[in-house]
């Protein structure tokens, strides 16, 4: 019998004036990927294609390390969005066999009041059929534990990009700040 676990997360960050607007900032996901996770846990499959390797997990009596292979990619306006295509569980082939994972999010940009914010909702769902002696702990303690686990990675990702996010744009805008013509990239913006 499969068990279901799932977290959700959101985000909002205002975002400090720069002489190049954010949106063309997030049209290079694999920056946002890198302020998103540490860049050891990252490779890249191909322009819009990630393998993340998670931290170890402990559940219960498992010990897990997940592997998630993300598809992240931007709108025209500077929405990013962010999907789970396949994922492996390293190590433990009888519960790799029996797991499923799926992670959503987007990030987009929105104005409100002269004020640039950075909107975000993440959901992260995990199916999974435990092993015995786990598939005999009680669902309530079993869901409980997993929810939390889940939730903690997200705030984890949650903590990085508040941290990490407007650093990068910041030292992204003065590399290119010569470079980029605020006035040849004309992007719309959602009202708040």
């Amino acid at each position: 019998m499969y068990t279901r676990f799932t977290a959700s997360q959101s985000v909002e960050i205002v975002v400090p004036e720069q002489p190049v607007p954010i949106q063309h900032y997030l049209r290079q996901p694999q920056r946002l990927v890198k302020a998103l996770v540490d860049p050891s846990r990252i490779e890249q499959l191909n322009n819009d294609s990630f393998r993340l390797k998670i931290r170890p997990l402990s559940f219960m009596t498992l010990s897990i390390q997940p592997t998630a292979d993300l598809k992240v990619w931007a709108e025209p306006n500077g929405t990013v969005n962010l999907r789970s295509v396949a994922c492996e569980i390293l190590g433990l082939d009888y519960i790799n066999q029996r797991f499923e994972l799926n992670l959503r999010g987007h990030l987009s940009p929105y104005q409100h009041q002269n004020i640039t914010l950075l909107k975000g909702k993440a959901d992260l769902e995990v199916k999974v059929e435990l092993p015995f002696p786990l598939n005999m702990t009680p669902q309530p303690i079993v869901e409980t534990t997993g929810n939390g686990l889940l939730k903690s990675v997200l705030v984890t990702i949650k903590q990085r990009l508040l941290h990490q996010l407007l650093t990068d744009y910041r030292s992204w805008v003065n590399d290119n700040q010569n470079q980029l013509s605020v006035n040849s990239y004309p992007l719309p913006v959602s009202e708040a």
